[in-house]
C-alpha cells in the first residue's frame, strides 16, 4: 500500500467524524413527518443527521452526483480523480442496517496558477447551491493549507476541501460525506 493510500485509509474515519459532526447535526425541533420515519428523528450516535432510506448503491450514486455538482463549481480547466465512493458504518449503529457514504477525490488544475481561482469559485459558488460554509481558512499544518468545510442540509451531505498549493503537483483534495442512511426493510448494507 502506498503511503498516500495508507494516509487516506487512516484519515477517512477522522474526516467522517469532522464533517458529519459539524453542521450535519439536527438541533432543531423535529417535524411530525420526520418523527415517524424509518430513520428516526435525531441520530443519537454522535449527532450525525439521518439521510433517509436507501440502498448502498443508490446512496453512492447520489454522493457521486453531489461530487459532480461540486466539480462543476470549480470552473477552471483541470482533471478530477476517478475515485469511487465507499461505505462507512454510522457510529453506534447496526452496521447491517445503517451506513454513510464517503467519496474522496482530488482536482488538479491544468495550470497550478489556477488553484486559487478554483478555491475562490468554490467559496463563492457553494452557498449559491444550498451549501453553508462552516469553516474557511488556513489549517495548522506547516504548509498552512486553506481548508473549506461546508454542509448541505437538503442533500444531507458535507464536504471537506483542502487546497494543497505546495503539493507536487498542486491540487484540491475533497472528501464528500453523506449523513446516516438506513437500508430499506428486509435488506442489509452492501459494503464496498
Amino acid at each position: 500500500m502506498k503511503m498516500t493510500e495508507r494516509a487516506l485509509v487512516l484519515a477517512v474515519p477522522l474526516a467522517l467524524t469532522t464533517l458529519t459532526g459539524c453542521g450535519m447535526t439536527d438541533n432543531s425541533a423535529v417535524s411530525g413527518s420526520e418523527s415517524g420515519s424509518a430513520t428516526g428523528s435525531r441520530d443519537t450516535s454522535g449527532g450525525i443527521r439521518p439521510a433517509g432510506t436507501s440502498t448502498s448503491r443508490d446512496a453512492s450514486d447520489a454522493m457521486e452526483a453531489v461530487s459532480s455538482g461540486i466539480y462543476d463549481l470549480i470552473k477552471v480547466e483541470g482533471k478530477g480523480s476517478d475515485g469511487r465512493p465507499g461505505v462507512q458504518q454510522c457510529p453506534g449503529k447496526d452496521r447491517d442496517k445503517y451506513f454513510q457514504i464517503f467519496h474522496p477525490w482530488s482536482f488538479h488544475p491544468t495550470s497550478p496558477a489556477d488553484l486559487d481561482a478554483a478555491m475562490e469559485h468554490l467559496k463563492e459558488g457553494l452557498p449559491r447551491h444550498g451549501w453553508k460554509i462552516v469553516q474557511y481558512g488556513p489549517d495548522t499544518s506547516v504548509n498552512k493549507n486553506v481548508v473549506l468545510i461546508a454542509d448541505n442540509d437538503e442533500q444531507k451531505a458535507g464536504v471537506h476541501i483542502t487546497q494543497m498549493k505546495k503539493r507536487n503537483p498542486p491540487k484540491l483534495s475533497l472528501m464528500v460525506v453523506s449523513g446516516c442512511y438506513r437500508v430499506p426493510d428486509g435488506q442489509e448494507v452492501e459494503h464496498f
